[in-house]
């Protein structure tokens, strides 16, 4: 190995102790907050290289926050993936509530707005979702956009969380949870409420069934131009404020 190599590797595993360390600190911390010069008293090292790795306390944060995200959506991926997407969907608000629920500390500081920019796996969370909600609209469930169904959940997943966590004497029901997820699906899918169908224009999930199917790879059959005036038409219809609305 080269020095260059050595010395690369060097500090890339200072930086991974650095992180753990910080991670700890801010476990242990009261106030939610860790100091520079107690992350390198930890790991036996001084402050400039703290500096010289991150190049400030922000900096610091922002490579925990990173690192959180990058656990997530790692967590994300290896989850199984079944033959049916609603029930997936529900496995994946609980899992997000377990992941928040055992790492309180540093899930406050991901979804914090104290960062100054959010980290780019970050969005790769939005897009697993999305890319969930595609698999309900296929099968004809999703009576909504999947990006503003997304928007709409992950929102709620993260204020849920965040309340159980800041405020666990006020939010200590068992039941909120499912709750507030069970209620905000009801606003995303066409899913029965008491018996009784969601109400809304009757054509938006056939449209949005049919749009998530043409837009796979491989399985539309008309040419390009074709499918996407298709697709246009799709739009038109499930944006559409539907018959009643429409006659009112």
């Amino acid at each position: 190995m080269s020095d260059a190599a050595t010395r690369d590797a060097k500090a890339e595993d200072v930086r991974a102790r650095m992180l753990d360390a910080a991670e700890r600190l801010l476990i242990a911390s009261d106030d939610h907050d860790i100091s520079t010069r107690a992350v390198c008293d930890a790991i036996g090292v001084a402050q400039p290289i703290l500096y010289r790795l991150f190049k400030d306390k922000n900096g610091l944060l922002y490579a925990l926050v990173q690192n959180g995200f990058e656990r997530y959506v790692q967590r994300k991926q290896a989850l199984e993936s079944t033959d049916d997407p609603v029930a997936d969907l529900r496995a994946g608000w609980d899992d997000h509530m377990n992941f928040a629920l055992t790492n309180g500390a540093l899930y406050r500081l991901m979804f914090s707005p104290a960062l100054p920019k959010v980290p780019e796996p970050a969005g790769r969370i939005f897009e697993l979702l999305t890319r969930a909600l595609d698999r309900c609209a296929a099968i004809g469930v999703l009576r909504i956009p999947s990006v503003d169904a997304a928007q709409a959940i992950l929102s709620a997943n993260v204020g849920v969380a965040l309340s159980m966590l800041s405020q666990p004497g006020r939010y200590a029901d068992p039941h909120l949870s499912h709750r507030v997820r069970d209620a905000v699906f009801a606003a995303c899918l066409t899913l029965e409420t008491a018996g009784r169908p969601v109400a809304g224009n009757a054509m938006t999930a056939p449209a949005l069934q049919l749009e998530a199917q043409l837009q796979e790879p491989g399985m539309s059959p008309l040419e390009p131009e074709e499918t996407a005036l298709l697709l246009k038409w799709l739009n038109r219809i499930r944006t559409s404020p539907g018959p009643a609305a429409a006659g009112e």
